[in-house]
């Protein structure tokens, strides 16, 4: 990637899923990553595996809960303390739900939802701008997901989560707006129905309806190590504030459908509902 290769990134919700395939591309392409989850074992499990494949000396990790700002701020401090300049900062961790109406789903999970998909992403993206103020520059990336687009695909067992992802679309684009006349640029990321725990988790305990539901969702959905990698050299390539990369397009989805009669896809292999 010449010049853009040696850019250093930092991935909320990165030790699985996603988060981890984005940090895993941009090891590939020569970046520093730091790496973080909730708990030190998840995070020093991400950085070993990591760490296995590509130079120690550029991955990076600290556990982090997004809910909470000093958490976030101590994020940003040890990944700056270990690689200095911090060029991209991206608010990916997110809760899930199973798919079942909100009356049904716990008070707990419902704040866990709303503190860790919104909440976190508000932190993040603070805590982000404000040490790139002070650097002189950076770009912060938020992740999209079901319900960025509002009510054009409301879903009546998504709720909450959907929810969530609606509050994070206005955000993206208000804050865009507001650091427009800053060094910070702000993007959002919209990868797609990505096969990973988040998909298949809505349907724990639900074996019949998650076979029901497969067929479909292997036109729909794509591998991380598809689909990361993608993301990754687009981010990099980047250089406008108040861009979507966006990994589906209508046109790839159509020819999925078209094609699905004569190709048949296991993007979930052995990831299924526990």
């Amino acid at each position: 990637m010449g010049g853009e290769a040696m850019k250093n990134i930092v991935i909320t919700g990165s030790t699985r899923g996603i988060g981890y395939g984005l940090a895993d591309a941009f090891l590939s392409l020569g970046c520093s990553v730091t790496v973080s989850g909730r708990s030190q074992s998840t995070v020093d499990k991400a950085v070993a595996a990591l760490a296995a494949g590509y130079d120690a000396g550029r991955v990076h990790g600290h556990p982090c809960d997004v809910a909470d700002l000093e958490q976030v701020q101590a994020l940003w401090d040890a990944a700056q303390a270990r690689f200095g300049h911090i060029d991209i900062w991206i608010n990916n961790a997110g809760v899930g739900q199973p798919a079942m109406p909100f009356r049904e789903l716990s008070p707990d999970l419902m704040r866990a939802i709303v503190e860790t998909n919104i909440l976190g992403t508000i932190y993040g993206s603070r805590v982000a701008f404000q040490g790139m103020m002070r650097q002189g520059g950076g770009q912060v990336y938020n992740m999209e997901g079901y319900g960025s687009d509002g009510a054009i695909r409301a879903e009546a067992s998504l709720t909450i989560y959907g929810t969530s992802k609606c509050a994070i679309h206005y955000f993206d684009r208000s804050l865009a707006l507001e650091l427009k006349n800053t060094p910070v640029l702000v993007g959002w990321i919209s990868p797609g129905m990505v096969a990973t725990e988040m998909i298949t988790g809505q349907y724990a305990g639900k074996p019949e309806e998650w076979e029901r539901v497969k067929r479909i969702f292997n036109i729909i959905a794509e591998r991380v190590d598809v689909v990361a990698p993608w993301l990754a050299e687009r981010i990099l390539a980047n250089t406008k504030s108040g861009v979507r990369i966006a990994y589906d397009s209508k046109l790839r989805l159509m020819l999925r459908f078209l094609l699905a009669p004569f190709v048949k896809r296991d993007v979930f292999g052995d990831l299924m509902p526990e």
